[in-house]
């Protein structure tokens, strides 16, 4: 009992602070997913706000009327830790710091956070270290003056990279370098062992989507493959592939890929190249669409533009909408009763979890398989 307690007492409480430009934005979308992140980093999140910024005022962002009333919102609620969705310079950082008395991370070190949770192969250690050590770089004065203050653990100060941050910028520089060296090593070695692969009449089919769209899932039902797969953000972060007979004629070889999410970081993109390769040079994509949210078409948005800039935007599509047996279909925009009446050819409804409509996207993944071949 007494150990559960203290376990407790160790969660840290968040505040949460949305920054929207225009009244066009969708405030309470961003917070819900930024809730979403801090949930999976581990945080209890106790409350949330957001500031319409008409003027920026640029050594805190926020104007001083509303980091007063955050102040005391977060005092009441006995927060220790403040993110904003919005990228902070290191000054910015600091002086809100400063002012709140809290630690305060921006929406960029909670997802490195949480990547730093979450890699478990060497290469995926090293990416992470990486985009945390060029994250922190320009950082370093504000994250070092206040990690003293609010401790050395928590949210924003784990992985790898951790220990960095107490060294000076030409250190931190000299092992962004050798990372990068090392990096590089991999990085052929795998184009290497890609170019040897010798894939036969199999086709390499990848499996790209909105973080917690249910890709791991669908990987386990078609694959057996038995990988973790749980209704959080970025599951899972390295590659996954399993061969799969679908009939006595077509094998694939079936691949999972990194969740996309919006505004992911250019670091992290590059950082999980390997894992975006694999739908690069893949013969047919399956673009999972969690199809109870609301705002599936943003996320299918935000998934076609990364497909874009890794270069797969050419590549054979099958849309697959999943989750249609949740509640929320019922209620929410994407209109899941309706949907199945317009569907594209290269469409199809699925529920992976529940094992509905896989033996028709097997068929259509035969389809474009066979399709391939001549």
């Amino acid at each position: 009992m007494k150990k559960a307690e203290e376990t407790k007492k160790q969660v840290e409480k968040a505040f949460l602070i949305g920054v929207i430009f225009n009244n066009k934005e969708d405030v309470d979308a961003n917070l819900f997913e930024l809730e979403r992140l801090a949930e999976t980093a581990g945080l209890e999140v106790v409350g949330k706000d957001y500031q319409l910024i008409r003027t920026v005022t640029p050594a805190t962002l926020l104007g001083s009327g509303k980091i007063e009333e955050i102040k005391q919102q977060i005092n009441f609620l006995d927060a220790n830790v403040v993110i904003v969705d919005y990228s902070l310079t290191g000054s910015q950082m600091k002086n809100l710091s400063d002012l709140l008395d809290v630690k305060v991370l921006d929406r960029m070190g909670l997802i490195l956070d949480i990547f730093a949770m979450r890699a478990t192969t060497l290469e995926g250690k090293l990416q992470v270290e990486l985009a945390q050590l060029k994250y922190s770089l320009p950082r370093l004065s504000s994250l070092s003056g206040t990690s003293g203050r609010f401790g050395s653990g928590g949210v924003g100060m784990r992985g790898p990279g951790e220990t960095q941050l107490e060294l000076d910028r030409r250190n931190i520089e000299n092992k962004i370098n050798r990372l990068e060296k090392e990096i590089i090593k991999i990085k052929e070695q795998r184009n290497l062992k890609r170019k040897q692969r010798n894939l036969g009449n199999k086709k390499l089919v990848a499996i790209v989507g909105y973080t917690n769209a249910g890709k791991s899932t669908l990987l386990n039902l078609i694959s057996k493959a038995g990988i973790y797969a749980d209704d959080k953000l970025f599951a899972t972060l390295e590659t996954t592939s399993r061969n799969v007979w679908l009939d006595s004629e077509v094998q694939i070889i079936l691949t999972d890929t990194v969740g996309f999410i919006n505004n992911l970081p250019h670091s992290l993109v590059d950082a999980f190249a390997s894992t975006l390769e694999e739908a690069k040079f893949a013969d047919l994509i399956l673009h999972v669409v969690d199809i109870s949210s609301k705002h599936y078409k943003k996320h299918m948005e935000v998934v076609n533009k990364t497909l874009r800039e890794i270069g797969a935007q050419n590549i054979p599509v099958l849309v697959v909408y999943n989750k249609i047996d949740a509640r929320e279909c019922e209620n929410s925009l994407s209109d899941c009763n309706n949907i199945s009446t317009i569907l594209k050819p290269n469409e199809v409804l699925i529920s992976a979890k529940n094992n509905i409509g896989i033996e028709e996207l097997k068929k259509k993944i035969i389809e474009v398989c066979k399709g391939l071949k001549s």
